[in-house]
């Protein structure tokens, strides 16, 4: 009794303690956030950035966009994200690129503060705790093997919120806490349905682990649970010509197309936690063992759907739902332990061993991405002057052209030198026929908008040689009155703006 309960003086200091504890988390976990942040960079209106804000921007102004808005509104119709930030927006009178910058901060905050919480759980040295914590924040930008995504964007994603809510319905899955972890992957699925469905998924291998059922049995059990709750008929239902052309432009989509070091990427961090799971039983460590088993028990049945999905002609319509993403979340479970045993037992509590790898790893990262979009500035951040040429033309196009202003470029300009694959629309905000790069990502997902698609794709080829004829063409078919093209400039455009190389022209 005398260990077990504690004297009026001693509380108090136990309030002091925890209370400090939980302070130092938050004060270490904004830190990573931003020197994660730092090292990653900042590029709004980037890749998938393109639809989601878009979107945001077409609900706070619906005069915005026109022509062509199903090429982003159909798709995200599974989501609320768009709306949720349109209406935090109107309620702060918050800028929208300051609310994506806010947002995106606390996306990467809430990632870091719910590792921390996790290893907290499965690890008792803190500088072990602390060191997945920095190789996470450090690996911000780590591509996941074969899928086409990193484990955080460059950008506001409902995947980083969506993997924030997650990893805390993880941790408080740790404390059986069931409620909280229902409404943390529900805000999940409200985000990205997707990732949410992968994040379940994970809580019920986790939850059977947790449980003292026979191996066995509750590997079963799980499995057959959640294949039984796969619906999939619509996968046979057949593929229209321009809906596999959008297909054939996304090899990372069928793992058998993959290489063979994004094969290593997917099955290594499996026999990891293999490895692991049986290290840590004979060690002793119960919770880390039943933690590595979830794990690995969820890495090998959704490697396994996907192989089966994947691996059939017959399955094809299956493809754009990639099931290899489960890589995604996987991840992120596997950095942070890693992270944890390298400072466990490499880098323990020795400065100069912390200090080499802090910098190895984040100077390493940060190298790699401003090789990466190397035309841009790796903070764009709210109101500073673009150096991008085609952010410039962008610019220009947002303050100086009508609002129902319809521009027509080249359809390959996101894959475009010095580009970047920034988003026309997201950025200039306004309508253009489609692209050939980004566009086609949605059509994969939305087949009914192939035969749009490739047709004016198709009307764009070979735009760089195009004659005024040919803009006069365009302008006729689907009444584009604006283009933004390379110099030298064509012939018979009326050209209001240009730079080193683009020009921004009225066709008439």
């Amino acid at each position: 009794m005398a260990h077990s309960v504690a004297t009026p003086t001693e509380a108090p200091h136990t309030f002091r303690l925890r209370f400090s504890t939980s302070f130092s988390d938050l004060v270490c976990a904004l830190l990573f956030t931003i020197t994660g942040f730092l090292v990653m960079g900042y590029h709004p209106g980037l890749e998938d950035d393109g639809l989601y804000l878009t979107a945001i921007k077409a609900d706070l102004n619906p005069a915005l966009f026109p022509r062509n808005a199903e090429f982003f509104r159909v798709q995200l119709e599974a989501t609320q994200f768009d709306r949720w930030m349109a209406a935090f927006i109107r309620l702060t009178h918050m800028p929208v690129d300051w609310a994506e910058l806010f947002w995106q901060l606390a996306a990467l905050f809430l990632i870091l503060f719910a590792a921390k919480k996790i290893a907290n759980l499965l690890f008792a040295e803190e500088h072990a705790r602390w060191c997945g914590v920095a190789l996470l924040s450090g690996l911000f930008t780590l591509p996941v093997s074969g899928t086409a995504l990193y484990m955080v964007d460059q950008h506001l994603h409902p995947r980083n919120l969506a993997t924030a809510m997650i990893l805390l319905a993880v941790w408080r899955m740790f404390k059986c806490r069931y409620w909280q972890v229902a409404l943390l992957l529900l805000i999940a699925f409200l985000l990205h349905p997707l990732m949410a469905a992968m994040g379940i998924s994970f809580c019920v291998f986790l939850g059977l682990a947790l449980c003292n059922w026979p191996r066995r049995e509750w590997i079963s059990r799980g499995c057959n649970s959640l294949a039984a709750a796969a619906p999939l008929g619509w996968v046979f239902e057949p593929a229209d010509p321009s809906w596999r052309r959008a297909l054939n432009t996304r090899r990372y989509f069928s793992i058998y197309k993959w290489t063979w070091y994004e094969w290593l990427g997917a099955l290594a961090p499996i026999v990891f936690f293999w490895f692991l799971w049986r290290w840590s039983r004979r060690n002793g460590d119960d919770l880390l063992a039943r933690f590595s088993l979830a794990v690995f028990a969820y890495g090998v049945f959704h490697q396994a759907l996907a192989m089966l999905l994947l691996g059939s002609p017959a399955l094809v319509r299956a493809e754009p739902f990639q099931p290899m993403r489960y890589l995604h979340l996987f991840y992120f479970l596997f950095v942070l332990t890693c992270g944890c045993l390298l400072g466990k037992y490499a880098l323990k509590r020795s400065a100069w061993r912390w200090v080499v790898f802090f910098f190895a790893v984040n100077a390493g990262m940060f190298a790699w991405q401003r090789a990466e979009f190397a035309a841009s500035q790796h903070l764009e951040l709210p109101g500073r002057s673009p150096s991008n040429a085609w952010l410039q033309a962008f610019n220009w196009i947002k303050g100086q052209t009508p609002q129902d202003a319809y521009f027509v470029m080249d359809a390959h300009y996101l894959e475009a030198r010095g580009e970047d694959y920034h988003s026309f629309r997201a950025l200039a905000e306004r309508s253009s026929l489609a692209d050939a790069v980004k566009d086609a990502a949605v059509v994969t997902m939305v087949p009914e908008l192939g035969p749009a698609w490739a047709e004016q794709v198709e009307a764009q080829e070979n735009f760089n040689r195009f004659k005024i004829n040919d803009f006069e063409r365009l302008k006729s078919r689907y009444g584009v009155g604006w283009a933004l093209v390379r110099l030298p400039l064509p012939e018979g455009l009326d050209c209001r703006w240009h730079n080193d190389s683009l020009a921004v022209c009225e066709i008439p």
